[in-house]
C-alpha cells in the first residue's frame, strides 16, 4: 500500500514571506519520507468548514510548479481541480507543461467543483451541477484528445476547439494519469469507470466498500477492468497521530481493495510531522498488500 500527502492549509508558515520556504521544507520532507504524491487543494479561498475563508491559500498549479523545482521524485497533483476554473484546452496545456518540466511527474486531478463563495467572489461562472458534470466529461475528453495524435477540432455542447494542438507532448507515457474525485454514484463513478486511472473517495470503510461495488458495476457496464483503477482514500491522521495508527487505519481500507492512503500535513511544523509520522508509516504500509479488486 502507498502513502500520499495532501496539503490543505498554509497558516502554519508564519505569513506570506514564510510560505515559500515552508512549502519547500514540507515537500523535501515528504520526498525524503518516501511519500509518492503531494497534492494541493484547488481553492482560492480557504474552505469555510475548515478555517476562515481569509486564511492563506495558494493557486494550485503555480504551487505544484514550485514543488517540482525543489524535488526530484515526488509526483504532483491537485486533489482535485475544479472544472469551472480553467478552460479545458488551457488546463491540458498547464498539466503538460508541469509534466515536461518535472520530468513526467504531473497528474490531472479533476472534479465538478463546488465552492460557490469563491466562484462568486472572484467572478467565476458557477453553472448548475448538471452542467458542471457535462463540462467535466467534455474536459476529460478534450484533455485525452490533446494528449493523443489527434490535433483536430473538438465540438462539444460547452466547448468548441478548432485545434487540439499540444506541443511539446507530455513526458508521461502514454499520457499523464487522470484522477477523478468524488463518490457520486450516478455520475462521478461512471466517469471514473470510463476515463480515470485513479479515484479519490471519502468515507468510512463500510461506505468505501459500497462505493467500490458501485464502481465495479459501472466498469462492467463500459467494459473496463476495475483493477486498472487505483482507489485512494483520505484517512484521518491528526497532529497526535503515530505511524502505528496511520498503518492500522490504512490497513482497514486495504482489506477492501484501496491501494493508496492519503494523509494531510499537520501541526505548526508539518515538515517535522511528516518526518516523525509518515516516514515510518511508509515502511509499514509497504508490507500491506491491498485486496485485489
Amino acid at each position: 500500500m502507498r502513502l500520499d500527502l495532501h496539503v490543505v492549509s498554509f497558516d502554519w508558515a508564519g505569513g506570506p514571506a514564510g510560505i515559500g520556504p515552508g512549502v519547500a521544507r514540507l515537500a523535501k520532507a515528504a520526498e525524503g519520507a518516501g511519500i509518492r504524491t503531494l497534492s494541493f487543494m484547488d481553492h482560492f479561498f480557504q474552505m469555510e468548514a475548515m478555517a476562515p475563508a481569509e486564511d492563506p491559500m495558494l493557486e494550485g498549479y503555480t504551487a505544484l510548479g514550485f514543488v517540482a523545482g525543489v524535488t526530484r521524485r515526488l509526483r504532483l497533483r491537485l486533489l482535485v481541480g475544479g472544472v469551472t476554473y480553467r478552460h479545458p484546452g488551457l488546463l491540458a496545456k498547464t498539466i503538460t507543461t508541469l509534466d515536461v518540466l518535472s520530468g513526467g511527474r504531473a497528474e490531472l486531478g479533476l472534479g465538478a467543483a463546488w465552492y460557490e463563495r469563491e466562484h462568486r467572489g472572484l467572478g467565476v461562472p458557477f453553472p448548475p451541477i448538471a452542467e458542471r458534470f457535462e463540462r467535466l466529461e467534455e474536459a476529460l475528453r478534450i484533455c485525452l484528445q490533446m494528449w493523443s495524435d489527434d490535433n483536430g477540432a473538438f465540438a462539444g455542447k460547452h466547448y468548441q476547439l478548432a485545434e487540439t494542438l499540444c506541443s511539446p507532448a507530455p513526458v508521461s507515457a502514454p499520457r499523464p494519469r487522470i484522477m477523478i474525485g468524488g463518490g457520486g454514484e450516478k455520475k462521478t463513478l461512471r466517469l471514473v469507470a470510463q476515463y480515470a486511472d485513479a479515484c479519490n473517495i471519502f468515507g468510512a470503510p463500510d461506505v468505501m466498500a459500497h462505493k467500490i461495488d458501485v464502481l465495479r458495476r459501472h466498469c462492467d457496464a463500459v467494459g473496463r477492468d476495475i483493477r486498472e483503477i487505483e482507489v485512494t482514500v483520505l484517512i484521518p491522521a491528526g497532529p497526535d497521530a503515530t505511524p502505528e495508527t496511520v498503518v492500522r487505519t490504512a490497513e482497514s481500507y486495504a482489506a477492501l481493495g484501496v491501494a493508496t492512503a492519503m494523509v494531510t500535513a499537520n501541526g505548526p511544523d508539518p515538515g517535522a510531522w511528516i518526518e516523525r509520522v509518515c516516514g515510518p508509516a511508509v515502511d509499514g504500509l509497504a508490507a500491506i498488500e491491498p485486496k485485489p479488486l
